[in-house]
């Protein structure tokens, strides 16, 4: 396609998937698209394993990695250890969360006492660790490093140059896209309310043209448009409004080789657009994920005020793999917590098919929606 993105990344077709999966990463990539891992919570050695299998697996198709430093966060500029971290926690938290899983009979009452599980999330945000799994990115063939929640330190944006990868910057709001381009970002992660994961509160089809034409007096970048697209009807939609392509990730989230779990899929395959939520209950941070009934105890009036990024996280997370393992062999009460990120595009998504035929299904779609444009003009 003739598309800047196509050009920039060396892509047959510009639809970048971002996935914590590494087989969707790899699949997508081999089907014309391009695939981007998702870093987050991983170890610099994990993230060399995972990117080693990438490398094996992707026939030599362009791929990129997305990691997540913020601008700001509780303790960024404090050496804290994974005992410091948990010391931040109140019992407050630590009580409602064993309690969560109590009213649907799951033992959680370990989860009273102090945790210092998912610590190395803090800790991966700081730039010492930030540096450590940027240089892992970087000694593999990647093509794409994209960052989210603040404009990318200096120092990434000169180690992109360095290495002649491409930076790419996700914003929710124009404001923030300004600043990405000032900063000299190469590609804009333009992503709207719809999206699942960290998101603004301005949808998809007003922000991608309102920062096309916020960027435009200061510099032309490429937008990859983000935020409910799940159909190749959308993603044509959106490029008629400025994008140079989509970035998607909750479409992928249903896919055979998806890291979420059968119960989730399912879940996620019965659901309506409008059973998502936006809460600041999983990472601190708003970010929309499934509704279910643990997303809803959080919104309870009961329910403590979450805690800034990263300790909701350490809240949250030790609590949902309770949660998952007890899903996958039945529980019933499980079920009905179980949750994850996902956008309201979930509702466009209606069978289990994979990765690869995700894309091709996508192409077909941005055809059939084009040639019918065409018609208009006949």
């Amino acid at each position: 396609m003739n598309s800047k993105i196509c050009e920039m990344l060396g892509i047959e077709f510009p639809l970048i998937a971002f996935s914590h999966c590494k087989d969707v990463v790899a699949q997508v990539s081999k089907a014309g698209g391009m695939g981007v891992l998702g870093a987050v919570g991983m170890t610099p050695e994990i993230l060399e394993q995972e990117l080693k299998w990438i490398d094996d697996h992707i026939d030599g198709m362009p791929y990129g990695v997305d990691v997540l430093i913020p601008a700001s966060f509780k303790g960024k500029d404090e050496d804290l250890k994974p005992t410091d971290w948990a010391q931040m926690i109140p019992q407050e938290y630590r009580d409602f969360r064993a309690d969560v899983l109590k009213q649907y009979d799951l033992d959680g009452e370990d989860l009273r006492k102090q945790t210092e599980q998912n610590s190395n999330f803090g800790n991966n945000m700081r730039d010492e660790t930030a540096k450590q799994m940027l240089e892992v990115a970087f000694s593999h063939p990647i093509k794409l490093i994209a960052n989210a929640l603040g404009v990318p330190p200096s120092w990434m944006l000169e180690m992109g140059k360095d290495n002649n990868v491409l930076v790419a910057a996700l914003v929710g709001a124009k404001e923030h896209a300004i600043r990405q381009v000032q900063a000299g970002v190469d590609i804009l992660v333009v992503s709207g309310t719809e999206g699942g994961g960290h998101c603004g509160s301005v949808s998809t089809m007003v922000l991608v043209p309102e920062v096309a034409r916020a960027i435009r007096p200061i510099k032309e970048i490429p937008i990859l448009a983000a935020g409910g697209i799940a159909t190749g009807e959308q993603m044509a939609g959106i490029m008629a409004m400025g994008a140079s392509g989509v970035w998607c990730a909750s479409v992928f989230l249903t896919t055979t080789e998806a890291e979420t779990s059968p119960t989730v899929k399912e879940k996620m395959l019965q659901a309506s657009s409008s059973q998502t939520v936006r809460s600041r209950s999983r990472t601190g941070k708003h970010s929309r994920q499934l509704r279910s009934a643990w997303t809803d105890a959080w919104e309870s009036k009961d329910a403590p005020e979450p805690l800034p990024m990263p300790l909701q996280t350490m809240v949250g997370e030790p609590a949902l793999r309770i949660v998952d393992k007890a899903a996958e062999i039945g529980h019933e009460g499980a079920k009905q917590l179980a949750t994850y990120w996902v956008g309201q595009g979930i509702g466009l998504v209606e069978d289990t098919i994979t990765a690869g035929q995700t894309v091709q299904k996508f192409k077909e779609e941005f055809i059939n929606a084009y040639e019918n444009m065409q018609t208009l003009f006949e």
